[in-house]
Formats: structure tokens, sequence, C-alpha cells
């Protein structure tokens, strides 16, 4: 199956005291750039994530969003620090005895005071929040990997045209190679009469045995034997599905040199037009490949 490096995904749910959502969206890219974005969690839920992802995408840059929200009441916890609770009492002491006040120091006055009773969040087990976290990035990327899946197929059967488009080309340019040869041909004898005029035999054999030389060098033959074989492996390629991105991109490349070399070579309006309409259809492929993983 092709995919496409753009798509975008989404999933919540509400699990144990969590309301958790994921949202994954990527988009073109040479290499892998994984961005994930949640807060208060550490590196170990992160690095987990990461490796989720890597060992379904093989380049792009993914862009996921993770929410965990309490709905529940958070564990706490207090702690009494004891040492800070003994300086106090000892300070009430000292102001009760030089300035002859009353003793009113009561337990809940004595813990408004800063730092006698700490409170904090209890450390939530990370392994357990993956395991809340874990269905819901899951549905998020079977989603987003649904629409990657249905736009590599549309891309996929939008390259095959383009290589059917080629293949059409290549066979008008292999019937036109005897029009060019002759077409050469009489140009050039043409202009050897023009130079030398019409008292002067020409060594015909001579002359034709020059021209072979000249056309086997611009012959385009062996270009559109190589062409076919590209669309073929193109086709191989999408057929076969996967992770395909670099190597349709190289096979771009390849197609777009056999198409620079036959413009280079024509010498007929005709090769030169197909030449060019050719170089134009791999524009637009190898534009198509750059969408695909």
């Amino acid at each position: 199956m092709i995919k496409s490096m753009t798509g975008y995904g989404r999933a919540e749910a509400v699990a144990g005291k969590k309301k958790i959502r994921v949202e994954i969206k990527s988009v073109n890219n040479r290499y892998h750039d994984i961005n994930i974005r949640f807060t208060k969690y550490s590196m170990v839920l992160e690095e987990k994530i990461r490796t989720f992802l890597l060992s379904y995408i093989s380049r792009g840059k993914v862009d996921v969003f993770i929410s965990l929200e309490d709905i529940g009441e958070h564990e706490k916890s207090v702690t009494l620090n004891g040492q800070i609770a003994e300086k106090y009492i000892m300070a009430f002491q000292q102001l009760k005895e030089r300035f002859a006040l009353k003793d009113d120091i009561t337990v809940t006055s004595l813990a408004r005071f800063p730092d006698v009773l700490t409170t904090e969040y209890i450390q939530e087990d990370e392994e357990e929040l993956w395991k809340l976290l874990l269905p819901v990035l899951e549905e998020a990327f079977h989603n987003f990997d649904a629409m990657r899946e249905s736009e590599g197929a549309r891309m996929a059967q939008d390259l095959k045209e383009k290589a059917a488009n080629i293949r059409v080309m290549a066979e008008q340019l292999d019937e036109l190679i005897p029009v060019c040869i002759e077409n050469y041909r009489i140009k050039t004898l043409a202009r050897i009469q023009e130079l030398i005029g019409t008292e002067v035999e020409l060594d015909e054999n001579r002359v034709m045995t020059e021209i072979a030389i000249y056309t086997d060098k611009i012959s385009i033959a062996e270009e559109i034997v190589r062409l076919k074989s590209h669309v073929d492996e193109l086709n191989n390629i999408l057929n076969t599905g996967g992770a395909v991105g670099r190597k349709l991109d190289f096979l771009a490349q390849e197609f777009n040199r056999e198409a620079n070399t036959i413009g280079s070579k024509s010498n007929h309006i005709e090769t030169s037009k197909l030449a060019l309409a050719l170089k134009c259809e791999i524009e637009k492929m190898r534009e198509q490949v750059q969408n695909i993983e």
C-alpha cells in the first residue's frame, strides 16, 4: 500500500481519572521529524510515543499533540516539617516572655505559617498512564494512517496514468526514429550538393557512411528502451507498495535524465515537441513523488 506523507488523525476517550485526547498530523519531509507536545509528563512517555510512531512511519514531519486532563480528584500528600514548626513555637515563646503576651498558639494557627505543612501531588505511575494512553494513541494513528492510505492510493493511480502517458510518448518517439534518419539523410545530401555543385560527382558510399556514423550518435533508441524499462519499474514499485518514496524519487531522476538526453539529440521538430512534453509529464511525476512516504 502506497501512503502519502500528509495525514491527520484524532481520537479521545475517558480512561480512569483522565480525559485523553490525541491529535496527529504530518506533512512532507525528506527525513524523520517527530515533534511531541504535552505537559508535565516526563521523557519516558515521550520516548514511548516516539518509538511507537517510528515503527510505522519512515519519513515525514509529524506533529503529535496529547492532552491528559484530570477529571477526578487528584491524590495529594501532606508533609509536616517538624523542625520548622519547632522553630516557630520557640519564636512564639520568646515573644510571649519578652512582651508578656497571652499564649494563644493553636494547631490551626501554626499550620498557616509557611513550610510547616507542604502539599504535593503524588507522582503518577507512568507505566499505568501509558496503558491508558496507548489505546487512544492507536485509534488516532489508525485514523491518521487511513487518511494517508486513501491519499496514497489516489497518488499511485495518478502516477500510473502519468507512466502510461510516458510509455505512449516513448512509442511515438520510437516510430519517429526512421523519419528522423531519413530527414537527416535528405538534408545532408542537399547541403553537400549545394556546397560542391552538380558538376562534382558524389561518393554516395562515403556520404552514407558518414551519415550512418552521425545518426548513430544522435540515435535515441537506447533512451527509449530505458524509458520503457523505467515505466515497468515504476509500476512494479507501486504494485509492491510500502515506504517507496525514496525509490520513486530516484526513478524520477532517471526518467528526467533520459528525457534530457532525447531533447539534446533531437534534430526533428516533432521529436523536440515530444521531448518537451515528456519533460513536462516527468516533472509532474517528480512533484507527486515528493508527497509519498
